[in-house]
């Protein structure tokens, strides 16, 4: 069984961090690189721990100091008791194999020291994609997902990040290039992380797509969420992962028109039940039902 090696836990008392908040820094078990997560144990003896895996570009504190999520999904968290593991996961590593091995160990970390039993995966962006990659690798670790704004082949993704600014829905200049910097960004960072091109890892790419493990996410509860105007993860992906998974007894894809890259982060939260009765639901709700 894997486990984080030379274990460092302290506290995190900064203002306006939640109250409890652990740093957990550590070396990898797989090849001794150090890295760090943030730990927010459940306040009373509740079993559950939701992952929050961090979008490209962020670290596992992205949930207390990104405004947004900040405010829309940590008190949701909070307030159902849930413990909170947010990992820095290697940084902009898009679940590759040695991250995998690494959420093992901190998986294995919080069962042995906090008691956890059940986890749910609960992202954005490239930390969505790692929720479905590390739920079609390791199920049996899983208990249901969260994907808001996900890609599901890897492959494919790789082709598109390297894809000419031109071919794109964005007409902003300066937002066009922002967007294709960050594309290539993405497509350096997955070569680095997966051992070269897509070309040059046929098999491992594959085995890292949930498109064609879909398979193996059967009896987990997924709900994944997308806008149809996403230029960063284009919402043709979400469409085939959806059509693969048309036969799932706990799955559903909400798609929403026009709907950016951050459209989906503030959709079907808690506090949008309040709203209406009939047009808004909870994510989490659903998954746990």
């Amino acid at each position: 069984m894997s486990y984080p090696q030379s274990i460092r836990l302290q506290k995190q008392d900064f203002r306006g961090f939640p109250a409890g908040l652990l740093r957990l820094d550590y070396n990898s078990a797989f090849d001794s690189l150090p890295d760090w997560a943030m730990l927010l144990p459940p306040p009373t003896n509740v079993k559950t721990w939701a992952v929050v895996i961090h979008g490209h570009g962020s670290k596992g504190n992205q949930l207390y100091v990104r405004a947004d999520i900040q405010r829309t999904w940590l008190p949701e968290l909070q307030a159902r008791g849930f413990g909170i593991l947010t990992p820095t996961l290697r940084g902009n590593a898009w679940m590759s194999p040695a991250a995998v091995e690494d959420m093992d160990a901190l998986l294995n970390y919080l069962r042995q020291e906090f008691g956890a039993e059940k986890f749910i995966f609960s992202s954005g962006s490239m930390g969505a994609t790692s929720n479905l990659i590390y739920a079609s690798l390791r199920p049996e670790n899983v208990n249901a997902v969260i994907a808001r704004g996900a890609i599901c082949d890897l492959s494919a993704y790789h082709a598109f990040c390297r894809l000419q600014a031109g071919h794109s829905q964005i007409y902003d200049a300066v937002e066009l290039k922002r967007t294709a910097a960050i594309r290539q960004e993405i497509a350096d960072s997955i070569e680095e992380h997966y051992g070269g091109k897509p070309e040059e890892q046929p098999a491992l790419y594959k085995a890292h797509s949930p498109l064609f493990n879909a398979e193996k996410l059967l009896d987990i509860p997924i709900f994944f969420c997308h806008g149809s105007a996403d230029a960063l993860m284009p919402v043709s992906q979400a469409r085939l992962f959806a059509g693969a998974l048309a036969e799932h007894r706990h799955f559903t894809y909400v798609e929403l028109p026009d709907g950016n890259h951050d459209a989906p982060l503030t959709f079907a939260l808690d506090q949008d039940k309040s709203l209406s009765d009939k047009a808004n639901f909870s994510a989490l709700d659903w998954v746990l039902s």
